[in-house]
């Protein structure tokens, strides 16, 4: 198994990128191949002790910045290390790639380069989501698509599904559409047309509306939405969540009695932030694609990383690629009948 890594993506690339990969090989055993600017990503390594035979450089000149236009910039800059990593999954000289850096790009260059699971009309990004359950759901599409048909949302409920029952052992997974409301006739013209799709897919245990306030609550192990809704939702939960950690952490140090209780309090503190952090998951499967494509957060550090490193090894291992395959099809066979 061998994963590349774009060391170059990321708000604090290629630090945390080779951090991360270090820690990963060290702690996984996972051979990684760190794709970007040779001599900055010599220099960090120098940092640390790893086991030298898991760990490979290969030279990329260029960096997509998260700034560009994802189209252009993939077109521009071919020796760019998103790029890239890319070819090198498309030549079969690795198994999967891991990017934090501009989404737009990752999705565009796996688009040009590995091209579309058969049948798929339009890949989603599919990130996990923490609920007040000891279980997570699935989001999707959290930024891919923003225009979306209501065929799209289909494939992205049958995409998560396989996804759930094989990444989290979920059975016949519960699927839920992401509107404004919990009635059949709620939410705009796609709302509507995706939800009569949706409920009349013998595949699918779909259980209706979801509202944005239940996103959190389990109701639905797997969400569908557009890209659009999707990543606001995304990024709004992500900005509360640091707001009331913040306002919390101002609050906890206002006193000296409040500073006693924070002291109490803070192991549980803890165990909620860490529920509620990102890097716990390490990133989110761009579904649909013909290939095995993990983006991660744009902040992410070397906690993330590693764990997007294993994921992309535990998404091959499972096969899913094949599986989301062997879905579509028993879909257009079912539409067929």
């Amino acid at each position: 198994m061998t994963i590349a890594l774009d060391a170059m993506g990321g708000d604090y690339a290629p630090s945390e990128t080779v951090k991360g990969a270090v820690e990963c090989v060290k702690e996984f055993k996972i051979k990684t191949i760190l794709v970007g600017k040779r001599e900055q990503i010599e220099e960090e390594l120098k940092k640390y002790d790893y086991p030298k035979d898991l760990i490979e450089i290969y030279p990329a000149s260029q960096v997509i910045e998260m700034k560009e236009h994802p189209a252009f910039a993939v077109r521009e800059k071919e020796d760019s290390s998103i790029v890239i990593s890319i070819k090198l999954l498309k030549n079969k000289k690795v198994d999967a790639v891991v990017s934090a850096g501009n989404t737009g790009a990752v999705m565009s260059s796996a688009l040009l380069h590995l091209g579309r699971i058969s049948g798929i009309k339009r890949p989603a990004i599919a990130t996990v989501i923490p609920t007040l359950s000891d279980k997570p759901s699935l989001l999707l599409d959290v930024g891919a698509n923003v225009d979306c048909k209501k065929e799209y949302l289909e494939q992205f409920a049958i995409m998560g599904k396989i996804y759930m029952e094989e990444i989290f052992n979920i059975p016949n997974p519960k699927v839920g559409l992401l509107n404004i409301g919990e009635e059949e006739g709620k939410g705009n013209s796609l709302s509507q047309e995706t939800y009569y799709l949706l409920k009349n897919n013998s595949l699918l245990n779909f259980i209706g509306n979801i509202e944005g306030k239940d996103l959190f609550h389990s109701l639905a192990d797997v969400i569908v939405c557009d890209g659009f809704v999707g990543n606001v939702c995304i990024k709004t939960a992500e900005g509360v969540a640091e707001a009331l950690f913040t306002l919390l952490s101002y609050e906890l140090k206002s006193s000296l009695w409040s500073k006693i209780l924070g002291g109490m309090l803070l192991p549980k503190f803890k165990n909620v932030k860490k529920k509620l952090d990102y890097s716990e998951y390490g990133g989110a499967p761009l579904l649909g694609v013909n290939g095995v494509v993990i983006i991660s957060h744009g902040r992410s550090k070397a906690k993330a990383i590693k764990n997007a490193i294993k994921l992309a090894q535990r998404v091959v291992d499972m096969k899913l690629i094949e599986k989301i395959k062997n879905g579509i099809f028993r879909m257009e066979e079912e539409e067929n009948v």
